[in-house]
């Protein structure tokens, strides 16, 4: 089972830095869609808490490493803490509550909220650190105006994804709670 899900885990670390340039031709579509936040959220579903935080945490870095966007800092240090939230969230509550849609829905909604206050501290802590300043409307901004269009398609595409790969099995973080 371990070697499944780190296999499933380099997978989805390969899709968080490999979707961003599905739509990063048109940057402004790009930072909108959120494409590096959907594989970590699903590895938190799919593998357990624990892989989706490690998945969250390296994307963010390794794609600034590897091809210099996000840059390291402030972006993908604070996405760094956003995307590990996003994972660790996701499969902590999917494991904990019953296995109805409406728990995977409460699941991703709760994550995606956390998560962008957890972005919102880090942003904020680094602005600090670096002398700039971070403030509420850039937070705003950042977090949920200019993302709604992501927002809107992680409610609409995980809970259907997460649904299917559950009937065919491919879920690794299970308890006992009713299938949806």
């Amino acid at each position: 089972m371990n070697v499944r899900k780190l296999t499933y885990a380099a997978l989805f670390l390969a899709q968080g830095i490999v979707l961003p340039f599905l739509t990063g031709q048109i940057p402004e579509i790009g930072s909108m869609l959120c494409p590096m936040h959907i594989p970590v959220l699903l590895c938190g579903f799919l593998c357990g808490w624990s892989w989706g935080l490690a998945v969250g945490f390296i994307a963010p870095l390794l794609r600034s490493v590897l091809f210099g966007m996000p840059a390291m800092f402030p972006g993908a240090v604070a996405m760094a803490f956003e995307l590990a939230t996003y994972g660790a969230i996701s499969g902590l509550l999917f494991r904990r509550f019953p296995r109805t849609k409406r728990s995977i829905y409460i699941s991703l909604i709760i994550a995606m909220i956390a998560g962008r206050i957890v972005w919102g501290m880090a942003r904020l802590l680094l602005a600090g650190l670096s002398g700039n300043s971070f403030t509420w409307a850039l937070f705003m901004a950042g977090a949920f105006t200019n993302a709604i269009p992501g927002i809107i398609l992680q409610i609409v595409l995980i809970p259907i994804l997460i649904i299917v790969m559950d009937r065919a099995g491919l879920v690794f973080n299970r308890t006992g709670g009713k299938q949806t």
